[in-house]
């Protein structure tokens, strides 16, 4: 029985994995063994920062409501825990963008958190 040479499958095996390394810098997109290095690693980053990218929007979200929240004269878990208690269900990502683009609306959450709190 004849051998089989591979040719033809590594070629496009390498083709395909420099194909993803197109755009790198120096001899990343350009050999072989670099290229796979780097798309191998870059492969991981993007599964790692598809669950990270969540987390860094609400962080940015909270930091948002809680300058929202100083401006109002209350604190960020004040606020909420005033909007919890209310009855009030909105998100952080709701909430932020009210406190970046509607001042005087976050300023009435803000406003019944107080008067819950107070009660």
């Amino acid at each position: 029985m004849p051998r089989v040479k591979g040719g033809t499958v590594t070629r496009k095996r390498r083709n395909r994995v420099l194909k993803l390394a197109k755009g790198y810098f120096g001899s990343k997109h350009r050999l072989y063994r670099v290229a796979n290095q780097q798309v191998m690693k870059s492969l991981n980053y993007a599964y790692r920062d598809r669950r990270q990218k969540k987390r860094d929007f609400r962080r940015l979200w909270i930091t948002r409501i809680n300058a929202a929240a100083r401006v109002n004269g209350m604190s960020y878990s004040t606020l909420m825990h005033g909007l919890k208690v209310a009855g009030i269900d909105v998100n952080r990502k709701m909430l932020a963008d009210l406190a970046v683009t509607d001042a005087t609306a976050f300023a009435q959450f803000a406003d019944t958190a107080k008067k819950s709190l107070a009660k």
